[in-house]
């Protein structure tokens, strides 16, 4: 029988696609963060951008360990710019964009136990980063009242090594609606509270204000400018903000001023020795821990955990405290900054002299 060049065209087409059904249907591997071949969606949440850290180390250091951790999720990000109303808008976005995971830093603690209540209506788990959030399925973060407890005991130490015992000291705590900065403080009242310093004033900054910070101080200076031997600031946002209304008022010499999250504008002021020190806190590790959690939630899998806080799993990693002596051993040694990256122009005598250069 005579059967056409075009039969036989179509009909090794027929066959060619038979054979590509079957190879399909017999896939029963999907890739690593998939599910039936469909790429898995993770929303990275974060709370500010005053706060260098976020931008600088939290979202790139994340991106690349959800990258490693799974090559073909797909990341949606938003920066809420410490407007709790607008972090809800964004976590209600990413749901809607078919989120798998939510990884969220709050804004506001209590306030994140709506997002986290819709996310779980809609079955989607929860990772609190950085700060607690009730009923999330994962945490990440660091021992905070250990942080508070680490500022506190250094600049105690610090002002006994120069021969004080006693004296003023300003407080500046993290801001009212952080679940964290209760933590700082707690911890920093544990130690400041026996150590024969007086807490001669204390401020809870809104929004971890730099602006709020300076303000606050610069109102202070006149009734306590003579006996203040110390600073305590929660972060080095407000760190900075305490040091240039120090610098404005004329006080000479800085006392010393502690902070928290190893921005690179505080390494410099602790290598210049306007600063005394500051809380380096691993973001790699907790980035990469929250990837990796992300992606086993994802995939209906338990993340690896260290211990747990009020029955959410948990991965508590500790601070570093960073002095001048240090700054070799820690964001140096761990590639967060460069000695170039510190040591610019302005700061190449302050470097040369602590070793840096």
């Amino acid at each position: 029988m005579f059967v056409s060049p075009s039969r036989l065209v179509g009909l090794g087409l027929t066959v060619s696609a038979l054979a590509l059904s079957l190879v399909a249907c017999g896939s029963d591997e999907p890739a690593a963060g998939s599910s039936g071949g469909e790429a898995k969606k993770i929303a990275l949440l974060l709370p500010e951008s005053k706060t260098t850290r976020y931008e600088a180390l939290d979202r790139p250091l994340f991106t690349e360990a959800l990258k490693a951790a799974c090559a073909n999720c797909e990341l949606i990000y938003s920066n809420a710019d410490q407007d709790a109303a607008k972090q809800q808008q964004q976590a209600e976005a990413a749901l809607t964009q078919g989120a798998n995971v939510l990884v969220l830093d709050p804004v506001d603690g209590k306030a994140a136990a709506a997002v986290v209540a819709a996310a779980k209506g809609q079955s989607v788990p929860v990772i609190a980063y950085d700060r607690f959030i009730e009923n999330a399925d994962y945490y990440v973060s660091f021992e905070n009242e250990a942080v508070g407890k680490l500022q506190a005991q250094t600049l105690v130490d610090t002002l006994k090594a120069a021969g004080k015992t006693s004296g003023n000291l300003a407080m500046i705590n993290g801001s009212p609606t952080d679940p964290n900065a209760a933590d700082f403080k707690k911890g920093a009242h544990s130690v400041l509270d026996s150590s024969g310093f007086k807490i001669a004033a204390e401020f809870d900054t809104p929004d971890w204000s730099p602006d709020k910070a300076q303000a606050w101080m610069e109102g202070q200076l006149s009734a306590i400018k003579n006996g203040l031997v110390g600073v305590y600031a929660a972060n080095d946002g407000t760190a900075g903000g305490a040091i240039a209304a120090l610098k404005g008022g004329g006080v000479t010499p800085l006392p010393p001023v502690t902070g928290q999250d190893s921005e690179l504008a505080a390494i410099q002021r602790i290598v210049a020795g306007d600063q005394a020190m500051t809380i380096y806190k691993a973001v790699k590790p907790q980035a990469e821990a929250a990837a990796k959690g992300a992606v086993a939630l994802a995939n209906g899998d338990k993340p690896e955990s260290t211990t747990d806080k009020n029955g959410v799993p948990s991965t508590i990693l500790d601070p570093v405290a960073v002095t001048k002596a240090n700054i070799k051993d820690t964001v140096v040694k761990d590639n967060i900054y460069k000695v170039t990256d510190i040591c610019t122009a302005s700061f190449a005598g302050a470097c040369a002299a602590a070793g840096l250069s």
